[in-house]
């Protein structure tokens, strides 16, 4: 991993603790854009006559990397367009379960839609409060963040499978953006229904690409009946028309959906379960030693399981001073939110520990 650290131009003066805002360029990944659109200069036009079999590619990278299938891959620019696109095509008599304090992007979309929303909360018995607010409000979605951006914590995703076997007919809406890249996932058997994830975190793909996920039948299950006739009674080419096609109207970038493909190649040559255990090491290295100073929420400390984020005790002052030390943090919630990924090292902890 520390050979790897060269990629990262970042890294020589600074310690980066901000992935969970923002995933690192690197120096291959900056070759691949160099590339892509000098092809541009030269070919103009010309260069998008592969566009759709190039896209397909992406969608097959994604579908291997995560365990689906490319006809069940869907290219957006971020999450929130792909589940705005879903719930504007629900009807509003569905009752939705949300966690409370959530990210805005999936709580926010959906309290402004007119939805039934319920709401259980976050903290160290989360999975029983999940399942008693189901037993409560018999929720038909539940919409939730795989990991909490503000202190990391991160539902059991063994429970989402049995709770899908338990509600087969609960639909089960997934953000993994801060989850996807971090350890060795199945799509197609973990219980989710609809997992969307933006790339520019922890897959290190830059901004402008995601992509959704979508269980068999389940893309046909939530678009609209009125789409699929006008679709059915029209004469335009099936790329206007199908189920992908509300989520990918319009153009795609190539350059956006090249650089999530060339990142998602580039940790599989590394090895995502490579990633996982070292980037584990690093996780119970930073609890252990955080919560010895007392600087993690109790609902944290009193979890087995836990992600790369972190929130620590601390306001702007000390947010200013790490900054002004060259540690990358962000301002969240109630205190400094850190986050480690594979080009974060026991020294990095060590020196922020020691500032603190």
């Amino acid at each position: 991993m520390n050979n790897l650290r060269k990629e990262f131009p970042i890294l020589t003066n600074n310690t980066y603790l901000n992935t969970a805002s923002s995933g690192l360029l690197y120096d291959s990944l900056l070759d691949f854009r160099q590339n892509h659109d000098l092809d541009f200069l030269i070919g103009g036009s010309t260069f998008r006559n592969q566009q759709s079999d190039f896209l397909n590619r992406v969608r097959e990278t994604i579908a291997v990397f995560l365990g689906s299938t490319q006809d069940n891959v869907v290219l957006t620019p971020n999450f929130s367009i792909g589940l705005n696109t879903i719930l504007n095509g629900l009807g509003k008599n569905k009752k939705v379960l949300l966690l409370h304090d959530d990210y805005p992007s999936i709580n926010f979309a959906i309290e402004n839609k007119g939805f039934d929303v319920c709401y259980t909360n976050v903290d160290a018995t989360t999975e029983h409060n999940i399942e008693t607010a189901l037993k409560k409000h018999s929720p038909d979605i539940f919409a939730f963040s795989i990991v909490q951006y503000s202190n990391g914590i991160a539902i059991d995703l063994n429970f989402i499978k049995e709770l899908k076997s338990k509600y087969p007919d609960l639909l089960l809406i997934a953000d993994a953006t801060q989850f996807c890249g971090t350890r060795v996932f199945n799509f197609t058997d973990s219980g989710i229904d609809i997992l969307g994830c933006s790339g520019y975190k922890w897959l290190l793909g830059g901004y402008g690409n995601g992509f959704m996920l979508f269980k068999n039948g389940v893309l046909d299950q939530i678009t609209p009946s009125n789409y699929k006739k006008i679709a059915f009674e029209t004469n335009y080419e099936p790329s206007y028309t199908n189920l992908r096609a509300r989520f990918e109207c319009g153009h795609l970038d190539t350059f956006n959906f090249g650089s999530l493909q060339h990142s998602l190649n580039f940790l599989t040559t590394i090895g995502l379960s490579t990633i996982e255990n070292y980037i584990n090491e690093l996780s119970t290295y930073a609890k252990q030693e955080l919560s010895k100073k007392d600087l993690l929420e109790h609902s944290v400390t009193k979890r087995e399981q836990h992600s790369t984020i972190f929130n620590i005790e601390g306001n702007q002052k000390l947010f200013n001073y790490l900054t002004e030390k060259n540690i990358i943090t962000s301002l969240r919630g109630r205190g400094i939110r850190i986050s480690l990924h594979f080009y974060n090292s026991i020294d990095d902890i060590d020196r922020l520990l020691k500032l603190l």
